[in-house]
Protein backbone atom coordinates (compact mmCIF):
# COMPACT_ATOMS: atom_id res chain seq x y z
CA UNK A 1 0.00 0.00 0.00
CA UNK A 2 1.28 3.64 -0.53
CA UNK A 3 0.60 6.09 2.36
CA UNK A 4 -2.21 7.28 1.09
CA UNK A 5 -3.99 3.88 0.97
CA UNK A 6 -2.59 3.10 4.41
CA UNK A 7 -4.19 6.35 5.97
CA UNK A 8 -7.75 4.93 4.26
CA UNK A 9 -7.05 1.49 5.72
CA UNK A 10 -6.50 3.19 8.86
CA UNK A 11 -9.67 5.13 9.20
CA UNK A 12 -11.52 2.39 7.70
CA UNK A 13 -10.28 -0.23 10.36
CA UNK A 14 -8.67 1.03 13.56
CA UNK A 15 -11.46 4.35 13.21
CA UNK A 16 -14.62 3.25 12.42
CA UNK A 17 -14.26 -0.38 12.60
CA UNK A 18 -15.61 -1.61 9.56
CA UNK A 19 -16.45 -4.93 9.52
CA UNK A 20 -17.09 -7.34 6.53
CA UNK A 21 -20.77 -8.00 6.55
CA UNK A 22 -21.16 -4.22 6.88
CA UNK A 23 -22.18 -1.75 3.92
CA UNK A 24 -19.91 1.11 2.85
CA UNK A 25 -20.79 4.71 1.43
CA UNK A 26 -18.08 6.69 0.24
CA UNK A 27 -19.66 10.42 -0.43
CA UNK A 28 -16.96 12.68 -1.82
CA UNK A 29 -16.87 15.26 -4.66
CA UNK A 30 -14.86 16.20 -7.82
CA UNK A 31 -12.22 18.45 -5.84
CA UNK A 32 -11.80 15.09 -3.78
CA UNK A 33 -11.63 12.23 -5.83
CA UNK A 34 -8.64 10.92 -5.12
CA UNK A 35 -9.22 10.33 -1.70
CA UNK A 36 -12.64 9.02 -2.33
CA UNK A 37 -11.74 6.71 -4.84
CA UNK A 38 -8.79 5.63 -2.19
CA UNK A 39 -11.58 4.82 0.64
CA UNK A 40 -13.73 2.90 -1.95
CA UNK A 41 -10.91 1.22 -3.04
CA UNK A 42 -9.77 0.07 0.12
CA UNK A 43 -13.35 -0.25 1.74
CA UNK A 44 -14.50 -2.33 -0.66
CA UNK A 45 -12.08 -5.25 0.10
CA UNK A 46 -13.22 -4.62 3.43
CA UNK A 47 -16.94 -4.74 3.44
CA UNK A 48 -19.69 -6.61 2.12
CA UNK A 49 -20.86 -3.72 -0.28
CA UNK A 50 -19.08 -0.58 -1.20
CA UNK A 51 -20.29 2.11 -3.26
CA UNK A 52 -18.92 5.45 -4.38
CA UNK A 53 -21.10 8.73 -4.54
CA UNK A 54 -19.83 11.95 -6.49
CA UNK A 55 -21.28 14.99 -6.38
CA UNK A 56 -20.39 18.40 -7.58
CA UNK A 57 -18.70 20.69 -4.42
CA UNK A 58 -21.03 22.24 -1.97
CA UNK A 59 -20.72 26.53 -1.32
CA UNK A 60 -20.54 26.41 2.11
CA UNK A 61 -19.87 24.67 5.27
CA UNK A 62 -22.94 23.07 6.47
CA UNK A 63 -24.93 23.31 2.75
CA UNK A 64 -26.99 20.43 2.69
CA UNK A 65 -26.43 18.14 0.21
CA UNK A 66 -29.31 16.60 -2.29
CA UNK A 67 -32.26 14.41 -1.24
CA UNK A 68 -30.42 11.98 -2.89
CA UNK A 69 -27.68 11.84 -1.31
CA UNK A 70 -29.47 12.22 2.10
CA UNK A 71 -31.58 9.22 1.35
CA UNK A 72 -28.42 7.29 0.46
CA UNK A 73 -26.51 8.08 3.88
CA UNK A 74 -29.51 6.63 6.02
CA UNK A 75 -29.35 3.00 4.01
CA UNK A 76 -25.82 1.66 5.03
CA UNK A 77 -23.80 0.89 8.26
CA UNK A 78 -21.17 3.12 7.53
CA UNK A 79 -20.44 6.31 5.80
CA UNK A 80 -17.59 8.40 5.38
CA UNK A 81 -17.29 12.10 3.38
CA UNK A 82 -14.26 13.37 2.04
CA UNK A 83 -15.50 16.69 0.35
CA UNK A 84 -14.54 20.21 -0.08
CA UNK A 85 -16.99 21.33 2.73
CA UNK A 86 -18.07 20.38 5.76
CA UNK A 87 -21.25 17.75 5.95
CA UNK A 88 -20.92 17.57 10.11
CA UNK A 89 -23.46 19.99 10.36
CA UNK A 90 -25.90 18.82 8.07
CA UNK A 91 -29.62 17.17 8.93
CA UNK A 92 -28.66 14.55 6.03
CA UNK A 93 -25.45 14.14 8.52
CA UNK A 94 -27.99 14.29 11.44
CA UNK A 95 -30.72 11.85 10.40
CA UNK A 96 -28.30 9.33 9.24
CA UNK A 97 -27.19 9.03 12.57
CA UNK A 98 -30.56 8.80 13.90
CA UNK A 99 -30.70 5.78 11.85
CA UNK A 100 -28.07 4.28 13.02
CA UNK A 101 -25.51 4.70 10.16
CA UNK A 102 -21.56 5.44 11.46
CA UNK A 103 -20.23 8.83 9.91
CA UNK A 104 -17.19 10.02 9.45
CA UNK A 105 -17.09 13.68 7.62
CA UNK A 106 -13.64 15.09 6.58
CA UNK A 107 -13.99 18.14 5.26
CA UNK A 108 -11.71 20.01 2.75
CA UNK A 109 -9.34 17.11 3.49
CA UNK A 110 -6.25 17.11 1.75
CA UNK A 111 -3.73 13.58 1.02
CA UNK A 112 -0.97 15.87 3.13
CA UNK A 113 -3.59 15.93 6.08
CA UNK A 114 -4.84 12.57 5.84
CA UNK A 115 -1.67 10.96 5.34
CA UNK A 116 0.23 13.20 8.61
CA UNK A 117 -2.77 13.32 11.06
CA UNK A 118 -4.32 9.34 10.75
CA UNK A 119 -0.70 8.16 11.71
CA UNK A 120 -1.76 9.68 15.41
CA UNK A 121 -2.38 7.47 18.21
CA UNK A 122 -6.36 7.78 18.49
CA UNK A 123 -6.39 5.83 21.96
CA UNK A 124 -4.37 8.29 23.49
CA UNK A 125 -6.20 11.03 21.91
CA UNK A 126 -9.18 9.70 23.21
CA UNK A 127 -8.06 9.35 26.35
CA UNK A 128 -7.22 13.04 26.29
CA UNK A 129 -10.05 14.45 24.51
CA UNK A 130 -12.21 12.61 27.16
CA UNK A 131 -10.65 13.88 30.13
CA UNK A 132 -11.32 17.58 28.94
CA UNK A 133 -14.94 16.87 28.24
CA UNK A 134 -15.41 15.77 31.91
CA UNK A 135 -14.09 19.08 33.51
CA UNK A 136 -16.19 20.95 30.75
CA UNK A 137 -19.25 19.17 31.56
CA UNK A 138 -18.66 19.93 35.02
CA UNK A 139 -17.81 23.71 34.62
CA UNK A 140 -20.34 26.58 34.75
CA UNK A 141 -18.08 29.20 32.99
CA UNK A 142 -15.35 29.59 30.44
CA UNK A 143 -13.32 32.04 29.92
CA UNK A 144 -10.50 32.59 26.83
CA UNK A 145 -7.91 34.82 27.05
CA UNK A 146 -4.85 35.27 24.98
CA UNK A 147 -1.95 38.05 24.82
CA UNK A 148 -3.33 38.82 22.12
CA UNK A 149 -6.41 40.45 23.44
CA UNK A 150 -8.78 37.41 24.01
CA UNK A 151 -11.44 37.86 26.39
CA UNK A 152 -14.45 35.94 25.81
CA UNK A 153 -16.73 34.33 28.56
CA UNK A 154 -18.84 31.79 27.70
CA UNK A 155 -21.54 30.22 30.07
CA UNK A 156 -21.90 26.71 29.76
CA UNK A 157 -23.55 25.59 32.82
CA UNK A 158 -25.56 22.24 31.85
CA UNK A 159 -23.99 21.84 29.02
CA UNK A 160 -22.45 18.25 27.82
CA UNK A 161 -19.44 18.47 25.96
CA UNK A 162 -19.06 15.81 22.83
CA UNK A 163 -15.63 14.22 22.80
CA UNK A 164 -14.45 14.17 19.27
CA UNK A 165 -12.02 10.88 19.76
CA UNK A 166 -11.45 9.61 16.00
CA UNK A 167 -13.10 6.35 17.11
CA UNK A 168 -16.71 5.90 15.53
CA UNK A 169 -17.48 2.21 16.30
CA UNK A 170 -20.52 2.23 17.87
CA UNK A 171 -23.84 2.83 15.80
CA UNK A 172 -25.87 6.09 15.26
CA UNK A 173 -22.09 7.64 16.27
CA UNK A 174 -21.03 10.52 14.23
CA UNK A 175 -17.21 12.52 13.51
CA UNK A 176 -14.70 14.07 11.92
CA UNK A 177 -12.07 12.17 10.41
CA UNK A 178 -9.03 13.14 11.14
CA UNK A 179 -10.30 14.10 14.54
CA UNK A 180 -9.68 15.14 18.27
CA UNK A 181 -11.05 17.73 19.84
CA UNK A 182 -13.94 18.30 23.26
CA UNK A 183 -15.85 20.49 22.30
CA UNK A 184 -20.16 21.91 23.20
CA UNK A 185 -22.25 25.16 22.38
CA UNK A 186 -22.13 27.62 25.02
CA UNK A 187 -25.69 29.06 26.34
CA UNK A 188 -27.11 30.63 23.52
CA UNK A 189 -27.99 34.36 24.08
CA UNK A 190 -25.31 34.54 26.70
CA UNK A 191 -21.19 34.48 25.51
CA UNK A 192 -19.89 38.02 25.68
CA UNK A 193 -16.17 39.41 24.97
CA UNK A 194 -13.89 39.89 22.25
CA UNK A 195 -12.07 37.33 19.98
CA UNK A 196 -8.48 37.39 18.23
CA UNK A 197 -8.80 34.60 15.56
CA UNK A 198 -4.85 34.40 14.47
CA UNK A 199 -4.95 30.57 13.43
CA UNK A 200 -7.34 30.15 10.56
CA UNK A 201 -11.21 30.47 9.86
CA UNK A 202 -13.30 27.18 8.06
CA UNK A 203 -13.76 28.13 4.47
CA UNK A 204 -11.46 31.01 4.18
CA UNK A 205 -8.19 29.61 5.09
CA UNK A 206 -4.98 30.70 7.28
CA UNK A 207 -4.80 33.88 8.79
CA UNK A 208 -2.53 36.54 6.83
CA UNK A 209 -0.93 39.92 9.06
CA UNK A 210 -3.77 41.29 11.32
CA UNK A 211 -5.76 38.70 13.30
CA UNK A 212 -9.50 38.59 12.49
CA UNK A 213 -11.09 40.58 15.36
CA UNK A 214 -14.58 39.73 16.63
CA UNK A 215 -16.53 41.52 19.01
CA UNK A 216 -19.61 39.35 21.42
CA UNK A 217 -23.01 40.38 22.83
CA UNK A 218 -25.43 38.32 24.10
CA UNK A 219 -24.31 35.37 22.28
CA UNK A 220 -23.79 37.42 19.04
CA UNK A 221 -20.79 38.42 16.68
CA UNK A 222 -21.58 42.17 16.19
CA UNK A 223 -18.40 44.01 14.87
CA UNK A 224 -15.81 42.32 12.84
CA UNK A 225 -12.09 44.00 12.19
CA UNK A 226 -8.61 43.33 11.83
CA UNK A 227 -7.43 41.84 8.42
CA UNK A 228 -9.65 41.86 5.08
CA UNK A 229 -10.25 38.09 6.15
CA UNK A 230 -12.46 40.15 8.79
CA UNK A 231 -14.51 40.96 6.05
CA UNK A 232 -14.42 37.79 4.09
CA UNK A 233 -16.05 36.12 7.09
CA UNK A 234 -18.90 38.68 7.54
CA UNK A 235 -19.79 38.98 4.44
CA UNK A 236 -20.41 34.83 4.33
CA UNK A 237 -22.11 35.45 7.99
CA UNK A 238 -24.42 38.10 6.58
CA UNK A 239 -25.79 36.37 3.66
CA UNK A 240 -27.73 34.12 6.28
CA UNK A 241 -28.83 37.03 8.62
CA UNK A 242 -28.57 37.06 12.30
CA UNK A 243 -28.43 33.61 13.22
CA UNK A 244 -25.48 32.91 11.23
CA UNK A 245 -23.57 35.61 14.10
CA UNK A 246 -24.53 32.99 16.87
CA UNK A 247 -21.62 31.88 19.28
CA UNK A 248 -22.29 28.19 18.33
CA UNK A 249 -18.85 26.40 20.01
CA UNK A 250 -16.11 26.11 22.12
CA UNK A 251 -13.94 23.56 20.58
CA UNK A 252 -10.32 22.80 22.56
CA UNK A 253 -8.15 20.53 20.33
CA UNK A 254 -6.26 17.47 21.20
CA UNK A 255 -4.53 16.05 17.86
CA UNK A 256 -0.45 16.15 18.59
CA UNK A 257 -0.08 15.27 15.16
CA UNK A 258 -2.09 18.41 13.73
CA UNK A 259 -0.79 21.57 12.51
CA UNK A 260 -1.97 24.55 11.44
CA UNK A 261 -2.72 24.68 7.30
CA UNK A 262 -5.49 26.24 6.48
CA UNK A 263 -7.63 23.51 6.23
CA UNK A 264 -10.20 23.59 9.29
CA UNK A 265 -10.81 20.04 9.40
CA UNK A 266 -7.09 19.86 10.86
CA UNK A 267 -6.72 23.00 11.88
CA UNK A 268 -9.50 23.03 14.78
CA UNK A 269 -7.72 19.68 15.95
CA UNK A 270 -4.55 21.14 16.81
CA UNK A 271 -3.71 20.30 20.68
CA UNK A 272 -3.07 23.63 22.35
CA UNK A 273 -5.54 26.04 20.30
CA UNK A 274 -9.24 26.03 20.98
CA UNK A 275 -11.84 27.53 18.51
CA UNK A 276 -15.14 29.57 18.52
CA UNK A 277 -17.74 28.73 15.99
CA UNK A 278 -20.36 31.01 14.26
CA UNK A 279 -23.53 29.52 13.06
CA UNK A 280 -25.36 26.29 13.44
CA UNK A 281 -25.46 24.47 16.52
CA UNK A 282 -28.23 22.30 16.12
CA UNK A 283 -25.78 19.10 16.25
CA UNK A 284 -24.66 20.04 20.19
CA UNK A 285 -28.19 20.31 21.58
CA UNK A 286 -28.98 24.10 19.93
CA UNK A 287 -31.65 25.64 18.29
CA UNK A 288 -29.54 27.94 15.68
CA UNK A 289 -30.61 25.91 12.25
CA UNK A 290 -28.86 27.67 9.85
CA UNK A 291 -26.68 26.50 6.83
CA UNK A 292 -23.46 27.30 7.84
CA UNK A 293 -20.81 26.91 10.48
CA UNK A 294 -17.35 28.49 10.58
CA UNK A 295 -14.81 27.65 13.02
CA UNK A 296 -12.16 29.96 13.55
CA UNK A 297 -8.99 29.26 15.54
CA UNK A 298 -7.19 30.49 18.23
CA UNK A 299 -3.53 29.98 18.90
CA UNK A 300 -1.68 29.86 22.82
CA UNK A 301 -4.83 30.62 24.54
CA UNK A 302 -5.24 30.18 28.07
CA UNK A 303 -8.66 28.69 29.05
CA UNK A 304 -10.01 28.92 32.63
CA UNK A 305 -13.04 26.39 33.26
CA UNK A 306 -14.48 27.89 36.23
CA UNK A 307 -11.17 28.30 39.16
CA UNK A 308 -9.25 25.53 37.00
CA UNK A 309 -6.65 26.36 34.51
CA UNK A 310 -7.24 23.46 31.69
CA UNK A 311 -4.52 25.72 29.32
CA UNK A 312 -2.14 28.06 29.54
CA UNK A 313 -0.70 29.95 26.81
CA UNK A 314 -1.40 26.84 24.85
CA UNK A 315 -0.18 24.16 26.69
CA UNK A 316 -2.38 21.51 28.28
CA UNK A 317 -2.22 21.77 31.69
CA UNK A 318 -3.40 18.01 32.10
CA UNK A 319 -1.65 14.54 31.09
Amino acid sequence: MNPLEKSAYTALTTCLDLKRDESLLIITDDNKLTIGKTLYTIGKELSREALLAVMPPAMVNGEEPSAAIAALMKQYDVVVCPTSKSLTHTNARRNACKEGTRVATMPGISEDIMIRTLKADYEAIAERTIKISNILDQGKKAVITSELGTNLTLPINGISAISSTGLIKNRGQGGNLPSGESFLMPEEGKSEGVIYIDGSLAGIGKIKGNPVVVKIKDGFAIEFSGSDQAQELYTQLKKLGKEAMNIAELGIGTNHEAVITGQILEDEKVMGTIHIAFGNNIGMGGTYDVGIHIDGVITNPTVMIDNFMLMEKGKLLIN
